[in-house]
């Protein structure tokens, strides 16, 4: 909410991003900041990775967004990455939105 209150609506997905981790390193919370996600099917690895904006205490994916909505695609992204790191937490949220914060959990 910080980051949002201070910066406001139309900035790149990026600055929020970096602005998130300052955020996140004066409150002591612990991240990766776009870790590499692999993939496999059936036990072998693909080659397509995938890079979710955090993880966060190495069990909460936090995936960032600027845009003027979320979408199914916004939501089945974040699933996806909760699929394949086998975590329970995931955080969506949209810098983009008007007039507050958009933002969902999902727990599988």
């Amino acid at each position: 909410m910080e980051v949002y209150y201070t910066l406001g609506v139309g900035f790149a997905e990026p600055v929020y991003q970096g602005a998130l981790a300052i955020e996140f390193n004066g409150r002591g919370i612990g991240y990766v900041r776009e870790p590499v996600l692999e993939v496999a099917y059936k036990g072998v690895r693909l080659d397509k990775t995938f890079r979710p904006d955090f993880i966060c205490y190495g069990q909460v994916i936090v995936e960032l967004k600027a845009q003027y909505r979320l979408t199914g695609i916004d939501e089945a992204q974040i699933l996806n990455y909760l699929r394949i790191t086998n975590m329970h937490v995931g955080l969506l949220m949209n810098f983009g939105a008007r007039p507050k914060l958009e933002w969902s959990r999902y727990v599988i």
